[in-house]
C-alpha cells in the first residue's frame, strides 16, 4: 500500500474543469440547489457542477489541492456541491506579477514550488506547450499536466487518463 507521502498531488482548477463553459446541460439544478451555501448566492454557474465529481476525484487516491482563483471560496461554494472535505489551497502571487517567460502560465511556477519535487497532476483548461516544457525541464518527479476541454468539463475519459497515470507512477 502506498503511504500518504508517496501519493501524488492533484492540483485542481474550478472554472473549465469542474464548471464547464459549454451548454448548461449538466446535472439538474434541483440536485445542486440543496447544497447551496451563502457563499454562492447569485452564481448560476455553480448549477453546472456534477455532484458525483468529488467522489470520483477522491477515489483516485491523490492529495487534492485547489489550484484556482476561487482560492478558499472553492471550499465554501464548490466543495459542498461535489463532496470532498475541505482542501488545501494554492496561494497565488500578487496579481500583475509577470513571469518573464513568454507563454508560461502564471500558475506554473507556484504549482512546481508547491509540489516540491513530488509527483503531481495539474488539471486545468489553460495548460499549454510552454507549461509542459517548463515542467519537464524543471520538475524532478513525475508529472501529468492534463488539459480539460472547458466546454465539456472533467469527463470520465479524463478521469481514466488520471487513473492510468497514477497507477503507472505510484508504487504498488
Amino acid at each position: 500500500m502506498t503511504s500518504a507521502a508517496e501519493r501524488p498531488l492533484l492540483f485542481l482548477d474550478v472554472d473549465g474543469p469542474l464548471i464547464p463553459f459549454g451548454s448548461p446541460s449538466g446535472p439538474p439544478q434541483a440536485a445542486n440547489a440543496a447544497a447551496a451555501t451563502p457563499a454562492d448566492q447569485g452564481n448560476s454557474l455553480l448549477t453546472r457542477l456534477d455532484p458525483g465529481t468529488g467522489a470520483r476525484l477522491m477515489a483516485l487516491g491523490c492529495h487534492l489541492v485547489w489550484a484556482t482563483t476561487w482560492m478558499d471560496e472553492a471550499n465554501e461554494a464548490v466543495a459542498p456541491r461535489i463532496g470532498p472535505p475541505r482542501l488545501p489551497v494554492v496561494e497565488w502571487p500578487d496579481a500583475g506579477t509577470e513571469d518573464g517567460l513568454r507563454g508560461l502560465r502564471w500558475k506554473t511556477r507556484p504549482l512546481l514550488e508547491r509540489a516540491g519535487g513530488r509527483p503531481f497532476i495539474w488539471v486545468d483548461d489553460e495548460i499549454n506547450t510552454m507549461d509542459r516544457l517548463w515542467v519537464g525541464a524543471s520538475h524532478p518527479g513525475p508529472s501529468l499536466l492534463h488539459r480539460v476541454d472547458p466546454a465539456k468539463g472533467l469527463t470520465e475519459a479524463d478521469l481514466s487518463v488520471l487513473f492510468d497515470w497514477i497507477r503507472a507512477v505510484t508504487p504498488g
